[in-house]
């Protein structure tokens, strides 16, 4: 099964005023070692399988990948262009058929905690299923 990439949208830059940074001399040791691991992502591409639920229209491609830099909404917005979706059409997407992320959650995130398989499991329906 070919797997397609999804495309990335850039994001903005945050800009933070001076006045509104802060500088520290030195960070504690948990937070050296927090960042540490979140500076360093650790895959370029992600690999998605999207699962349908009930009545929901099953793709013709079902595995894809993303760039582990994405956010949530990135993959929400992909799969309404895939199923021809208007902003109208509701769609809810699920991790694992358990949860819905916010749309500003990371897919890496996402991965690093709720990955099975090497797959972030994604699912999705026309009206709520789960939670």
């Amino acid at each position: 099964m070919e797997e397609d990439p999804i495309p990335d949208e850039e994001a903005p830059e945050q800009l933070v005023t001076m006045s509104a940074s802060v500088v520290l001399s030195s960070l504690p040791r948990d937070t050296t070692e927090i960042l540490d691991r979140y500076s360093h992502p650790p895959a370029d591409k992600i690999t998605v399988r999207f699962k349908a639920i009930g009545s929901a229209p099953i793709l013709k491609q079902q595995v894809y990948r993303i760039s582990s830099d994405q956010k949530f909404s990135v993959l929400v917005k992909f799969l309404r262009k895939q199923l021809k979706y208007r902003a109208s059409d509701s769609l809810f997407c699920y991790i694992n058929s358990s949860f819905s992320p916010a749309l500003d959650e990371h897919i890496d995130n996402l991965y690093q905690t709720f990955a099975i398989d090497g797959q972030l499991m994604v699912s999705y329906c026309n009206t709520v299923a789960f939670g």
